[in-house]
């Protein structure tokens, strides 16, 4: 079944307990040439991150990852790559965002507050410019129409900025997944084993069993010496004492 793209689901991200391997603030640092690759090609590495997030198995492809209302209707099974062609070229900002929903689910990645309001100003930003565009057309002010037009074009370099990253930080979200930044330095901790009402005791778990060991360490005499006997004192009270 296609997830959902509703509110639900968005809540349920917020209580997710992993976070992004790497922030937004981060990326750049993290992996400079992608990150310059993202930005000067931004649908083709669109198109590969969403490959190799399915496993490099356009089988499993679905338009919008299947939280658009078009997923499954656009004959994604015949044609899978041309269908992700076209949707990284004609809807890019849903394919990016697919993509991290995608890996936020599979993963279970919540979004840190800093990358919530990046996200957020950027998406306000452009909505902003293109209020100031509508009311420039009407009123026809030089100025206003100048202004509106610096708005756009800082909005513009804002969206492809933050795209970069965010392109940035689903490969190198994969790269971690993929063993490419070697063993994990912890192992999971073995399942620890409750004790029951109808147990005689607890199970022993991480100590030795408790009482004195069956056999002496090494070592250890086997027969160690006898105490020495003393001749028996005399008795009491002494003969001839008055009763």
């Amino acid at each position: 079944m296609a997830p959902k793209f509703d509110t639900e689901k968005m809540q349920e991200r917020q209580n997710f307990r992993n976070v992004w391997h790497t922030d937004l603030t981060h990326t750049i640092q993290g992996d400079t040439p992608y990150c310059c690759f993202a930005l000067w090609c931004a649908p083709c590495a669109s198109y590969l991150l969403r490959k190799r997030a399915l496993y490099n198995d356009m089988s499993r492809y679905i338009c919008c990852a299947g939280y658009m209302p078009c997923s499954g209707r656009c004959g994604e099974a015949k044609c899978p790559q041309l269908c992700l062609a076209t949707e990284v070229f004609c809807c890019f900002g849903t394919s990016v965002a697919s993509t991290r929903f995608l890996l936020q689910d599979e993963f279970q990645i919540q979004t840190t507050q800093c990358d919530n309001c990046i996200i957020g100003f950027m998406v306000c930003l452009s909505q902003v410019a293109c209020i100031f565009s509508i009311v420039a057309c009407i009123v026809g002010i030089d100025e206003l129409s100048e202004a509106s037009q610096l708005l756009s074009c800082l909005s513009d370099m804002v969206y492809c900025t933050v795209c970069a990253c965010m392109q940035t930080q689903h490969k190198v979200e994969m790269d971690k997944r993929d063993g490419k930044f070697g063993p994990q330095p912890m192992a999971v901790p073995p399942p620890q084993v409750m004790s029951r009402i109808d147990q005689a005791a607890p199970p022993a778990i991480g100590y030795p069993p408790q009482g004195y060991p069956q056999h002496p360490p090494p070592g250890y005499p086997q027969n160690p010496p006898a105490y020495p006997q003393y001749p028996p004192g005399p008795a009491y009270p002494p003969q001839g004492y008055p009763k």
